[in-house]
Formats: structure tokens, sequence, C-alpha cells
């Protein structure tokens, strides 16, 4: 049943070209049994649940059909999910994602944990990095990936995160860092997660620095260091 899933997923999948196609689910599943094993959970609810969390996404789908399930619904009933595992897929998938945490909503299972923190840990590290530009570019995005004279919305909201669906007015590759990425670490429900995050994390810090050097952005280096020292004041 899982396989049968797995080959509904990416057939679905197959043409998204803005970050969160087959290759994110596949690093997200490969993540979420990784962590699955070192917790204890249950490996086939991380492994549906892990496969299916973006095919309702409201960054692909929009907002209002995001929150039907419809295609996440469809795919469990074709390959015969039991009831019951689909009730939980669902609830794991319904209540994870950055734009849910802004607005005070996290997985509640162990298995919705792991697969929140995999998928955070995606958007994190070498492939984050990667992912930005690309949605940056895409046709969800807005183009920006550097732009000196706009500055991440660091406090931003959750009405502010999803105008228009996809995008905001300071939206952009590096400011995504700012507004959302460089969080992570401290937001992993997990201990697997937040171990995992942690070398992520400071790969991140380290491309950005050197971005601004290579850009002749001292301006943007000091306003990196002093998000950091306000971030790390926030968690002590």
């Amino acid at each position: 049943m899982i396989e049968e899933v797995r080959s509904l997923v990416f057939e679905l999948m197959n043409d998204n070209n803005n970050g969160h196609g087959n290759d994110h689910i596949k690093r997200v599943n490969r993540l979420a049994l990784n962590f699955s094993k070192k917790e204890g959970a249950n490996e086939i609810i991380v492994s549906l649940a892990s496969l299916l969390h973006d095919v309702d996404d409201y960054k692909i789908v929009g907002i209002d059909k995001s929150l039907e399930q419809i295609n996440a619904r469809e795919i469990m009933a074709k390959a015969n999910i039991n009831e019951n595992i689909q009730k939980e897929v669902l609830n794991i998938i319904s209540n994870m994602g950055y734009s849910k945490l802004l607005k005070g909503i996290r997985p509640t299972t162990l298995e919705g944990k792991i697969v929140s923190d995999a998928d955070m840990c995606d958007a994190i590290g070498a492939s984050g990095i990667i992912r930005s530009i690309v949605y940056a570019v895409s046709s969800k995005g807005n183009g920006r990936i550097f732009d000196k004279e706009v500055y991440p919305n660091v406090n931003i909201s959750s009405l502010e995160y999803n105008v228009n669906d996809t995008t905001h007015d300071t939206d952009g590759a590096v400011n995504h860092f700012f507004e959302k990425l460089l969080k992570l670490k401290d937001l992993m429900l997990t201990e697997s997660g937040y171990k995992e995050a942690i070398a992520r994390h400071y790969l991140m810090v380290n491309f950005l620095e050197q971005l601004f050097i290579e850009e002749d952005a001292p301006e943007w280096k000091c306003f990196l260091e002093e998000y950091l020292k306000r971030e790390n004041k926030r968690q002590l």
C-alpha cells in the first residue's frame, strides 16, 4: 500500500518545479523514517504522512483547496488505506507547516512531530538553500533572490506570510532565511530533529556571511549578526 501511495504521489508531483516536488518528498520521507527508527514511532504512519505532506500544500493548490485535502484523500482511497490510518495521516498533514505554526498550530502525535521535523530540516541546510532560490525564481515566487534595499520582516505574521497565497512584500530567497529558515532549528519537536537541524543551521549562517562578503554588503553582515544575537537571547 505504501508503494502504491508513493507511486501515485510521484505521478501527481512529477511536474512540480518550485522546490516541493518529488526530490523534496523523497528526502523528507527518508529523513522521517530515519527519525522514526530513533524515536520509536509508527513507521507506516510516518511513511504515509511524509509522502503525502505536500500534495495539498497551499503554495501549490491554493489555501482553499489545501484545507480540503482532496489529493491526499484520493490517493489513500485508491491505495485502500485503512480509514483510521487515513484519519491519522490527514490530522498530521493539517497540523504541520510554518504557516500553521504562525497560527499556533503544531502536530501533537509523535509521528506528526517526526514528519514536521523532517519537513523543516529539508527547508534548511544545503537543500534548503537550493530550494529557497528555486522557489524565488519559480512561477510561485517573485524573482527576487537578494535585494540590498529590501530588508526582511523578521517578525512576520501569519496574515502577512500568506498574503496573495504564495508571496509577500518582503519575500525573496535571502529574506526567507531571516523570516523563516534561521528560526527552524529552535522549532524542532524531537531530539532527532534538533540534532539534524543544528548542523544545517550553521551551514546557512556560513553561506549568508560569505554571500554578504561577495556582494559587498557589510550592512547585511551586521544585520545577520544582530539577528542571531536576538534569536539566541530569545532562546535563553
